[in-house]
């Protein structure tokens, strides 16, 4: 009789407000499947603690704690920036991955991550062929920029779209009452490297009820400084004030990022941050008015109190159909979500093969920015208005605070006598 496999799972790259609910989804469900999979080991701070054999026994957590994660924000194993390299270049960390993995009976692999995590999990599917020990990889779709492909959107995302579409609502408002006499540009600089979805999240701040003037930034759109300050004169002009949501991906004519500090991050990508300022330089400059500039950063992938309702829904869903798909035989696969009608808003889980996700972004189409380049189109609307739609409030305390899980994350007694440092 065949030996019932264990699981491993791990978060990778940037965590979300929702990316725990996704890991509820996996474990809930592996539990439901007692017969089929044994226990599942999450990955101390992602795929290191595969390397490291650092392992948590997430079958000491109570079921009460397990389901917390739904409303938990971060990521609750802790996770990393860390991309393996090919069986090739590297194949001593390959060869310490089955180790692993054999000494601990794993035979499912769940990584919860973006497309540079796609990769990792792509490599590992691969192990049967290269190596012959036999390993079933799925990844669980997990990105704030909203760029894997395949998928309609991706969990995440329309947390952190909500929150900016919120912020600059409130923030425009606070401009609007102080403009007069005082701030009359207030600048707001979001995450989006290379694709401006969730820059276009400002955009939906502003509809025919709220009108609101707002100017967006997108990575999508070449900088060009004289039009920027045209549009925010006129914008001025005729409301007294204006908003500006910028990308930090936002270029320059040069092709580099107006935010580039000269340093790379572990994947190997320009560490931006910082494009607020150099965007408010440029207003004082050539507008002489008074402004104010925020960078949001990890206060809008962390706002779990405002978390979208759809998007608690997407991560805990593409969690469950991780472990379905595993158990249904795939490999190198990843939970897609198919949006089948946008009023009402409908969507289904689809299959997406891991060789079309990997390595691949999906940049905000042409046609969902305004032809000025600086707002969002009425299609652009459409597709993301389900997704910031709805309220999934955590508990609170009686101090007025979010009640949030800290798990024990019990580690798994190594069985490997030597160490592996990474």
């Amino acid at each position: 009789m065949t030996k019932i496999k264990n699981a491993f799972y791990a978060q990778s790259g940037g965590v979300t407000a929702v990316i725990n609910a996704s890991a509820c989804g996996v474990i809930e469900t592996a539990r439901a499947h007692r017969d089929r999979i044994g226990k599942v080991y999450a990955g101390r701070n992602g795929i290191i603690g595969a390397l490291t054999e650092d392992l948590i026994d997430t079958s000491k957590e109570s079921a009460s704690a397990i389901a917390a994660l739904k409303t938990t924000p971060s990521g609750a194993f802790g996770s990393c920036r860390y991309k393996l390299k090919s069986l090739e270049e590297s194949r001593a960390q390959y060869e310490r991955l089955i180790n692993v993995f054999k000494a601990h009976n794993i035979g499912y692999f769940f990584y919860n991550g973006g497309g540079d995590s796609a990769d990792t999990c792509l490599k590992i599917s691969q192990l049967a062929k290269t190596t012959g020990y036999p390993i079933q990889a799925i990844h669980v779709p997990k990105t704030v920029d909203n760029d894997l492909p395949i998928t309609d959107n991706c969990p995440g995302f329309g947390s952190v779209a909500k929150y900016i579409a919120v912020s600059t609502r409130e923030a425009s408002f606070d401009v609007a009452s102080m403009a007069l006499t005082s701030t009359k540009v207030f600048i707001l600089e979001v995450m989006g490297r290379h694709a401006g979805w969730i820059a276009a999240a400002g955009g939906m701040a502003s509809d025919p009820k709220t009108p609101i003037p707002i100017v967006i930034l997108f990575p999508e759109i070449t900088f060009d400084r004289k039009k920027f300050i045209k549009s925010v004169a006129e914008k001025i002009k005729r409301f007294g004030y204006c908003s500006v949501v910028v990308s930090e991906g936002v270029r320059a004519k040069d092709g580099r990022f107006l935010a580039d500090q000269g340093l790379r991050d572990a994947f190997g990508h320009a560490q931006l941050g910082g494009v607020a300022p150099v965007v408010a330089s440029i207003v004082k400059e050539d507008l002489g008015v008074k402004y104010h500039w925020a960078v949001a950063d990890y206060l809008q992938r962390a706002a779990r109190h405002i978390a979208s309702r759809s998007d608690v829904e997407h991560a805990y869903a593409t969690g469950v159909a991780a472990v379905e798909m595993a158990l249904a035989g795939k490999n190198a696969v990843m939970p897609a979500i198919i949006r089948t009608s946008d009023q009402p808003y409908r969507w289904k889980i689809g299959e997406a093969d891991l060789k079309r996700v990997a390595n691949r972004e999906k940049m905000m189409p042409r046609n969902f920015i305004s032809a000025d380049g600086f707002g969002i189109t009425e299609r652009c609307r459409r597709y993301l208005a389900p997704l910031i739609r709805g309220e999934d409030y955590p508990p609170y305390e009686k101090n007025g605070l979010p009640s949030y899980v800290r798990l024990k994350n019990i580690p798994v007694k190594k069985k490997l006598s030597e160490a592996f440092k990474v």
